[in-house]
């Protein structure tokens, strides 16, 4: 390539003549250039970009003839970049000159005076319409992000905001482009007119809409500031909310928002034409049903004469369609028709069926899996490749996989497969979360002011699906050391088997006078096989060794076992135990999740027994879950558990093998294994052989949160006691308490906060209002 100062070796009017060839004929007037064979290109005027890059788009090479036809395709390409705001070419001899003028880049983008956004977020924003540090400046592209600024303000109510945008030239072909927004403030909800109604008064009305005047949450929900999205919404719950009330023919005829000169007031009128009250006057089937009429007709929701309901039409609808998917039919069709007696005000429907073809289930695929081996998940399907589809196997699938506990959240979809008619992929989604936990727990009392208690456990090692690791439990007053491991496919018709040995230490909490200590080491085997889809038995066998001690100041339940099991008559002192406890176990789960379930029950029963080692004893323990949606965003969550222990023979119950209540998973609002009986001397607490616990939650997601089930809060109300051995249980003695919690499945571990009023404690009781349990996952 020639050198720079070589340009002047030809006359000048020949650096010209290309240029204004290429103007004429851009221009539409017939001047030809003459053709010249290019023996180099030269590149002038570039700052900021390569010469590389220029070569790249320019469509003419050394060597070939340059014409007419290359330099209007070289001046498009050139421009088209949108690297230049000016491109020339001229001839130097046979050389090709290229003169170009580069748009400037943008150094960088700042924003002043942004409060209702994070700088970070508008910057990604912008940057995502072209402007953004090291973008070409483009004046189109500024006000395209000056416009999109204020539609994003607007969207957050603030109707006053005002955005003055500086471009500033700095060296080598820059800019620094500031945005100075002025927000202004929010512009909130003054008034919400309901036109037309008659039948329901206007606060019954308001209260299905997202948008309101302002209450106590509104600084978080900001449920009064007006939103476009909020309002389409609230239309249809208007809709929805006469549909299921029997007015079919309801019609929201307009809406009208208008705001104060002063752009702070916002008024919203909704004018509706609620129509008449309808009952169902019948119900009538056409189409394809295979001769199962009367099984579809029974999941029918509607009922002839009663009050006419949407949503009832809706899942009526929806329970057809799946009933048909159980056989096969995946893009089964149900419409209801409606025929309207506008004199009598009766509607009847005609359910239209049309099942489709019968469809197989060509892949099952998994995404998501980042930890979790495939296996691990496809081992929890119900539903087959090449096999019919079945929606129940399906849904199955999923909620099977969901109770693993390994994923925050699963979801599944069933698109057509590509190119058929009668086949669809089952795509299976999750979101792995930390299966390694480390957890702590602790509370607030008066007594001891702050208790600690951690633990740590790894589930889920290497995605195998097998939980192992060292567990490390320790308080004020136990400490536990352990080796386990889970594995829930020993073999591969699903049985489970768990080992673990164990060594554990318990001493009294700090808020007792009386002192003792209990260690305990052993070990334990069990196996798990599955009968059902739900149900599981369990049997196993441990070997146990225990020794307590104690002095002067030991309780007397302790003081009785020393003396009762072979050691000194004042029960000072120490004895140790051989336990060979043998264990059988039975749970069903039908919970569509494991971590946040809305939907299903949970059941376990477990009894211990040791009828070979020289305590003898049995220990039974019976536990229910209950969940029930009450509405999209309410759970009813129910739980309850009963225990009951007692020696065999002559033997007592042993002392280190008692059920304690009180607390987070118990009573909250009483101090952590508190309830129950205490010594008469020192006042600790015994314990008991039995226990009765009740708790009752209603869960929502926490304001805000949209549908994250992994962030709720809920009020509960606890009940409970513990009864020590022979004695009745007597529902006069639960203690009760309520409150309200916050539970939230956090990128690094659970947490679960509550805070509980004691409804009916006693002298005596020992309270604790605030408790708290989180962990940290990895």
């Amino acid at each position: 390539m020639k050198l720079y100062s070589d340009r002047f070796a030809s006359p000048l009017f020949r650096r010209s003549l290309i240029g204004a060839a290429v103007l004429a004929m851009c221009s539409g007037r017939a001047l030809a250039i003459e053709p010249f064979t290019v023996k180099d290109i030269r590149i002038e005027g570039i700052q900021r970009t390569e010469a590389g890059t220029v070569f790249n788009y320019l469509p003419v090479r050394v060597g070939e003839t340059f014409n007419d036809e290359k330099s209007v395709a070289a001046i498009k390409a050139l421009y088209a970049t949108t690297f230049f705001k000016d491109v020339r070419l001229e001839q130097d001899g046979n050389v090709l000159v290229v003169l170009v003028e580069e748009r400037p880049a943008i150094a960088k983008v700042e924003f002043t005076g942004t409060k209702e956004f994070e700088k970070d977020t508008l910057v990604k924003a912008l940057k995502d319409i072209g402007v953004g540090e090291t973008k070409i400046f483009d004046k189109a592209s500024v006000d395209r992000a000056e416009q999109e600024l204020k539609r994003q303000y607007l969207s957050h109510g603030l109707y006053g905001v005002k955005i003055t945008t500086t471009v500033t030239p700095i060296e080598r072909n820059r800019v620094n482009i500031v945005f100075a927004v002025d927000e202004g403030e929010i512009a909130k909800i003054k008034q919400i007119n309901i036109v037309g109604n008659k039948v329901f008064n206007d606060k019954e009305l308001r209260e299905q809409l997202a948008l309101n005047t302002g209450g106590w949450f509104s600084w978080y929900t900001k449920a009064d500031q007006y939103s476009k999205t909020k309002l389409t919404g609230d239309i249809e719950s208007l809709k929805s909310f006469y549909l299921n009330r029997g007015y079919i023919e309801m019609q929201v005829e307009s809406t009208q928002v208008s705001i104060t000169p002063d752009k702070k007031d916002i008024y919203i009128t909704i004018n509706i034409s609620e129509g008449e009250k309808y009952q169902v006057s019948d119900i009538k089937f056409e189409g394809e049903m295979f001769g199962r009429e009367e099984e579809l007709r029974s999941l029918v929701l509607l009922r002839r004469g009663e009050v006419y309901s949407g949503e009832r039409l809706t899942a009526t609808n929806k329970l057809i369609s799946d009933r048909l998917g159980t056989f096969g039919y995946a893009f089964a069709n149900v419409n209801a028709n409606p025929d309207i007696n506008r004199d009598k005000r009766e509607v009847g429907f005609t359910f239209f069926i049309d099942p489709g073809k019968r469809a197989y289930v060509r892949h099952m695929n998994i995404a998501g899996n980042t930890t979790t081996r495939d296996e691990v998940i496809r081992r929890e399907f119900r539903q087959f490749e090449s096999s019919w589809y079945d929606a129940n196997k399906i849904k199955l699938s999923r909620d099977r996989v969901d109770r693993l506990g390994y994923f925050k959240d699963v979801t599944i979809d069933t698109p057509e497969a590509q190119g058929t008619n009668d086949q669809v992929d089952v795509n299976l989604t999750v979101v792995e979360k930390p299966t390694g936990n480390f957890q702590i727990g602790g509370a607030f009392s008066q007594s001891e002011k702050f208790t600690f208690q951690a633990a740590i456990q790894q589930a889920n090692f290497a995605g195998s699906g097998t939980t192992v690791g060292i567990e490390l439990n320790t308080s004020k007053y136990s400490r536990t050391i352990s080796f386990s491991q889970t594995n829930p496919y020993y073999t591969d018709e699903g049985v489970s088997r768990a080992f673990e040995v164990y060594l554990r230490t318990t001493q009294p909490p700090a808020l007792n006078i009386g002192t003792y200590s209990i260690k305990q080491e052993g070990g334990r085997i069990s196996y798990g096989v599955p009968f059902s889809e739900n149900d599981t038995v369990f049997f196993g066998i441990g070997l146990e060794r225990s020794r307590i001690s104690t002095d002067g100041t030991s309780p007397q339940r302790f003081l009785n076992y020393i003396r009762d099991n072979g050691g000194p008559a004042d029960g000072i002192g120490t004895v140790s135990s051989n336990a060979v406890p043998l264990t059988a176990a039975w749970a069903r789960d039908s919970r569509d999740s494991a971590i946040t379930p809305t939907i299903g029950r949970y059941q376990r029963a477990n009894l211990e027994i040791d009828v070979i080692g020289n305590i003898k004893y049995y220990r039974a323990v019976y536990e229910q879950q209950w969940y029930k949606p009450l509405h999209p965003k309410v759970t009813l969550a129910l739980k309850g558990e009963i225990d009951f222990g007692h020696g065999i023979g002559s033997k007592p119950y042993p002392v280190f093998k008692n059920f304690y209540g009180g607390g987070i998973g118990s009573v909250r609002g009483y101090l952590s294994s508190s309830l129950g009986a205490v010594d008469p001397i020192n006042y600790d607490a015994l314990g008991g052989a039995s226990r009765l616990i009740g708790n009752a939650e209603l869960q929502m997601p926490f304001p805000g949160s949209g549908q994250d089930r992994s962030l709720r809060w809920f009020g509960f109300l606890d009940g409970g006691q513990v009864y020590q051995e022979g004695q009745k249980m007597r529902l006069s003695e639960l203690r009760y308490s309520a409150g309200l919690g916050i539970s939230w499945i956090s990128p690094v571990g659970p947490l679960k906060l509550s805070y509980a009023k004691p409804l009916n404690a006693k002298p005596g009781d020992r309270l604790e209002r605030f408790q708290f349990q989180m962990g940290t996952g990895f």
